[in-house]
């Protein structure tokens, strides 16, 4: 790394640390993360120093409220005294363009627009969370666990409350049928509206119908585990939560519980406390089918998480991602050059050595190599020949499979999924998958959707050749492979495609440049104890990422 980076980078990490706070509290409205949340500010200080620097900085903050399209130059001063302050020898000599750049690249105006926290991303003050104190997950007063295990004993049926929770009177509990198609419409327009919680968010997630339910209609799902909230009076949908069945494994433990998602509130009924009534709610009906544990994620920090890993941007349409402010062209850097360095290739690599789309006739094969490479990571998912099914098969769209179809993407696709089959053998030694989540651009006059895609799962058998991990032979396979999915996900015109430091992930994102992301995502279980597992960084011993054998959706 040259020293200007370096320098830029260490500005960046000192800025995350500046301290800014007002007088004023706000109560708290939802404890569960949504689409997105609110900013996480220190507390003041009692030192007048302090509180004088602290409103220099928040007056500074608050420039950026008129400033959309670029930082102001009082919040550059202010970051600019703070770091010098701190004497950080590498960026003793960092000048206004460098802090500037950092504060850019940061996207700082994100802490303005309640997207992002000073003090690291999406974190919030814990003392707040009075409701998950009182539920069956780990406190952060406690100790490492001295084994793994339930927190809270399962009950019988007959022991579990069989009336909902109570709500205010002028709200009742409804269960959406997303096999409706005029309820699955209110679903997506309730997600479409209130997912993302700041009102001049950047981007807000949009999910499609075939999204919707490939995602809630896996295999063994309940109906009733989609829950909402109307209005008495007019019947209109204000609010959801979702848990579909899973089987998790956790450090050799299997667990049957569920995945929790899609908690969402109307902004205009955040202060009606619904959130814990909610998360309640689905938990009864959890109980109700005798599940007692669940898995769930999010961008916000509560008690406690397992893991916590970070997202990774891989660039492909350069000039939109920078006409949307989603990057940025670095002052050393010109927008050709990117162009140029991020660019992927005509056709996929593996094309020639029997790359394909995966097919039903496939399942068996693909179900098995799944299962031997998850084993691998300290948590992962159990999953049947149906679900594998579900999984990277149903959400492939509308259309035949022909040797070109890497080309052009079907009609309502979500998921994409490729077999690499041996020419000789016709055993399917690997696999890899992503799926399609786009984002609704808000306020720009030129794009108003950006196609964004997920890595997913993957798994090869170079895992189980004989060093086949420590001689580099797995890395330099995941780079073909995933880099193969970048060039099909290019050709699908996808913007930008996006990972997370789980599984072997960390072992090729920086070779198929993939740059860092600014959120995190927080793994969480509910009534289940067990140590932390390795995300972001190791954990006691393990490589970042192989504690975590879980793609959220």
């Amino acid at each position: 790394m040259s020293s200007g980076k370096a320098k830029q980078k260490q500005v960046a990490e000192d800025v995350e640390h500046i301290e800014v706070s007002d007088s004023s509290e706000e109560e708290e409205d939802h404890t569960l993360p949504e689409g997105s949340t609110s900013a996480g500010i220190p507390s003041a200080s009692s030192s007048k120093k302090k509180k004088k620097k602290k409103s220099k900085a928040l007056k500074a903050l608050n420039a950026l409220r008129g400033h959309k399209d670029e930082v102001p130059q009082e919040l550059v001063d202010v970051v600019l005294e703070k770091v010098k302050e701190q004497g950080d020898p590498t960026v003793a000599n960092a000048d206004e363009a460098t802090v500037r750049l950092a504060l850019e690249q940061m996207k700082i105006k994100d802490v303005i627009q309640g997207k992002a926290g000073v003090g690291g991303i999406n974190k919030k003050d814990m003392g707040g969370h009075k409701f998950w104190s009182t539920q069956p997950v780990p406190q952060l007063d406690e100790g490492p666990p001295l084994g793994d295990g339930y927190i809270e004993p399962s009950k019988p049926r007959e022991e579990v409350k069989q009336d909902p929770y109570p709500l205010p009177k002028e709200f009742e509990w409804c269960t959406i049928d997303v096999t409706d198609p005029n309820q699955l419409r209110e679903f997506y327009e309730l997600l479409s509206a209130n997912y993302v919680e700041d009102e001049e968010a950047a981007f807000r997630f949009q999910y499609s119908a075939d999204f919707l339910k490939w995602a809630l209609l896996p295999p063994g799902s309940h109906k009733e585990w989609l829950v909402g909230v109307r209005v008495v009076s007019n019947k209109k949908l204000v609010a959801s939560i979702a848990a579909v069945p899973i089987t998790v494994s956790v450090r050799n433990h299997i667990i049957k519980a569920s995945e929790v998602n899609f908690l969402c509130i109307h902004k205009k009924l955040r202060s009606k406390r619904l959130a814990p009534v909610l998360i309640k709610e689905v938990t009864r009906q959890c109980h109700l089918k005798g599940v007692f544990q669940a898995l769930y994620t999010g961008g916000i920090l509560i008690p406690t998480p397992v893991s916590t890993c970070r997202y990774y941007h891989r660039m492909l349409n350069i000039p939109k991602l920078v006409a949307v402010q989603f990057t940025h062209v670095p002052s050393n850097m010109t927008q050709a050059r990117m162009i140029r360095l991020n660019k992927v290739a005509e056709r996929p690599r593996l094309l020639d050595s029997g790359l394909r789309e995966m097919e039903e006739k496939d399942v068996d094969e693909v179900a098995a190599l799944y299962q031997r490479y998850m084993e691998r990571f300290g948590m992962y998912l159990v999953m049947t020949k149906d679900e594998i099914r579900h999984h990277f098969l149903t959400g492939r769209g509308e259309g035949p499979s022909t040797k070109n179809s890497w080309k052009t993407p079907r009609e309502n696709q979500v998921v994409w999924t490729y077999v690499v089959e041996n020419p000789q053998t016709h055993k399917i030694t690997d696999f890899v998958s992503f799926y399609s989540l786009p984002s609704t651009v808000m306020n720009n006059p030129k794009h108003n959707l950006l196609n964004v895609a997920y890595l997913y799962y993957y798994a090869s058998e170079v895992a189980f050749e004989s060093d086949g991990e420590e001689s580099g032979r797995l890395k330099r396979r995941l780079e073909e492979l995933v880099g193969d999915a970048l060039v099909i996900a290019d050709q699908a015109k996808f913007d930008v495609f996006n990972a997370l430091t789980l599984m072997d992930n960390v072992s090729f994102l920086s070779t198929l440049r993939f740059g860092t992301g600014n959120g995190l995502l927080n793994f969480y279980l509910y009534n289940w104890r067990t140590s932390p597992l390795a995300g972001v960084t190791e954990q006691d011993g393990v490589p970042a990422g192989k504690g975590v054998g879980i793609v959220m959706i």
